[in-house]
C-alpha cells in the first residue's frame, strides 16, 4: 500500500464528517426545530426534518450510479469528488444565512448539502478497492471511519463551544456561535480534503468515444449493469440486505436530536450524547477492522447489527438524558464498524474496472433506502401522535437486513467479480 495515499484518503472522512456531526446529527436539527421551523408545532417541525432527508437522498439516489458510470468511462472520479464536495462545503456556509421562521429556506439548504456530501462519498469510496487489496481493505475503511470520528468529533467540540460558552469567543449570543458553527463545517471540510485532492490520481481504462455525450454513456452503462446483474449473484444479496439494515442506521444518525428534542431532553444534554458517540466510536472502529482478521468481517458486521436492535429498543423507552446519553454510547460501539465493515465487504465484490459505478449502486441501496427510513419515522409520527412508536418501527429494518446478510457467501461474490471482469477483458481484446 502507499501509506501516504492511504492518510490522504482517510483524512477526507476527518474532513467531511464535520458535515455528518455538525449539521447531519447535532446542531441543524436543533436549530430547525427551535429557530428555522419556530413557528411550526413540534411534531410538524420533526416530521418536515424527515421529508427534508428523504427528498436530498432521493436524489442521490437516482444521480449516483449515471454519475458513477461516466466517471469510471471518463476515469472522472477525482473530478466528481472534487464537485461535489464543493457543493457541500459552499451549502453549508449558506446555512449561517438562515433566520427564524425561514424553515423552506433552511431545507432547501440541508437537501443541497446533502447532495453534495452523499454524491462525493460515491466517488470517495470508489476510491477504496483502488488504495487497498486483499485483507487490507478492511483495516484501511475502518481507518477512514476512525479519522472520521476523530474531525467530526473535535470540531463538534469546538462548535459546541462556540454555541454554549459564545461569550468566551465575545460573540453577542447562541444563534450567532450557531451560525459561525454551520461556516466553520464548510472551512474544515475544504481544508482537510486538499491532501486527497492532490494525491489521489485514476487511470483511464477505456478510450473516451468523442461522438457519444457522457451523460448517454452513463444511460448506457448503468442499463448494461442491470442486464449483468445476475452474474453478481452474492454482491446483489449483499446490496438488499444493506438496504434494509442501513436504512434503520441512517434514520438514527439523521433523527435522533430531532426525536430527543421531541420527548423533551434539552440541547445541551443531546449536542454532548453525540460527541460521546464521536470519541467512544474511535476506539471502536479500529476494534472491529481487529474483529474481522479474527472472525470474519460478516460475523462482525451481524454482530453489530444485533447490537442496534438493542439500541432501537432503549431508544423506545428512553426518558432522560441520562438514557440519551447511554444510547449515544452504544451507538458509538457499533455505527463505525458497521459502516467499514459494510463499505469493505462491498469492496471486495466489485469488478476491477467499475468501482464508481458500482459504489454508485451502493449509493441508491444507501440512499434511495434511506427514503424510508425517515419517511417511515416521519409518518408513524404523524398518524399516531408519538415519536416513540417511529423510532420502534426501525427495528423492523435490522431484523430483515440481518436475515439476507447471513445467506451472503463473501468469498463466491469475490469469485463472481474475477469471473465478470475477466470475461470483461476478454471481450475487449476480442473486439
Amino acid at each position: 500500500m502507499n501509506k501516504k495515499l492511504v492518510r490522504s484518503w482517510a483524512l477526507y472522512d476527518w474532513a467531511n464528517s464535520a458535515f455528518a456531526t455538525t449539521i447531519m446529527a447535532a446542531v441543524l436539527p436543533i436549530y430547525y426545530s427551535q429557530v428555522a421551523a419556530s413557528g411550526l408545532d413540534g411534531s410538524v417541525a420533526t416530521s418536515y426534518w424527515g421529508y427534508t432527508q428523504s427528498i436530498a437522498v432521493l436524489i442521490v439516489a437516482i444521480l449516483a450510479p449515471i454519475l458513477g458510470a461516466i466517471s469510471d468511462y471518463s476515469a472522472a472520479k477525482k473530478k466528481f469528488l472534487r464537485f461535489f464536495a464543493y457543493m457541500g462545503m459552499i451549502a453549508s456556509v449558506m446555512l449561517a444565512f438562515v433566520d427564524s421562521g425561514e424553515y423552506l429556506f433552511a431545507s432547501l439548504l440541508m437537501i443541497i448539502g446533502t447532495v453534495g456530501f452523499s454524491g462525493a462519498n460515491v466517488f470517495y469510496d470508489a476510491f477504496l478497492p483502488e488504495i487497498a487489496k486483499g485483507e487490507d481493505i478492511d483495516r484501511v475503511s475502518s481507518k477512514g471511519f476512525a479519522f472520521g470520528y476523530i474531525g467530526g468529533g473535535l470540531l463538534l467540540a469546538l462548535n459546541l463551544l462556540l454555541i454554549q460558552k459564545y461569550e468566551w469567543f465575545g460573540l453577542p449570543s447562541t444563534s450567532v456561535g450557531t451560525k459561525i458553527s454551520f461556516v466553520s463545517v464548510g472551512v474544515w471540510w475544504f481544508v482537510f480534503s486538499i491532501p486527497l485532492f492532490k494525491n489521489i490520481h485514476e487511470e483511464r481504462k477505456t478510450t473516451p468515444d468523442k461522438h457519444t455525450s457522457y451523460i448517454k454513456i452513463g444511460f448506457q452503462r448503468v442499463g448494461s449493469t442491470f442486464k449483468e446483474l445476475n452474474q453478481y449473484k452474492q454482491l446483489l444479496l449483499f446490496l438488499v440486505a444493506f438496504w434494509l439494515y442501513n436504512d434503520g442506521i441512517s434514520t438514527i444518525i439523521k433523527m435522533a436530536t430531532s426525536y430527543g428534542t421531541s420527548i423533551g431532553i434539552g440541547t445541551s444534554d443531546l449536542i454532548m450524547a453525540l460527541l460521546i458517540t464521536q470519541f467512544v466510536g474511535i476506539p471502536f472502529s479500529f476494534l472491529f477492522g481487529w474483529l474481522a482478521t479474527k472472525i470474519s468481517a460478516k460475523k462482525a458486521l451481524l454482530l453489530a447489527l444485533y447490537i442496534y436492535i438493542g439500541i432501537v429498543i432503549l431508544g423506545y423507552f428512553m426518558t432522560s438524558a441520562l438514557h440519551f446519553y447511554a444510547l449515544a454510547t452504544c451507538v458509538g460501539f457499533v455505527q463505525g464498524g458497521a459502516q467499514a465493515l459494510s463499505r469493505s465487504l462491498f469492496g471486495r465484490m466489485v469488478p476491477d474496472d467499475r468501482h464508481a459505478e458500482f459504489f454508485g449502486f451502493y449509493g441508491i441501496s444507501s440512499k434511495f433506502a434511506a427514503i424510508f427510513g425517515p419517511f417511515l419515522f416521519a409518518l408513524v409520527g404523524t398518524l399516531t401522535g408519538s415519536s416513540r412508536l417511529g423510532i420502534f418501527s426501525l427495528v423492523v429494518f435490522f431484523i430483515a437486513g440481518i436475515i439476507l446478510l447471513t445467506k451472503v457467501d463473501v468469498e463466491k461474490g469475490e469469485k463472481e467479480a474475477q469471473e465478470a471482469t475477466f470475461e470483461a477483458n476478454a471481450t475487449d481484446v476480442h473486439t
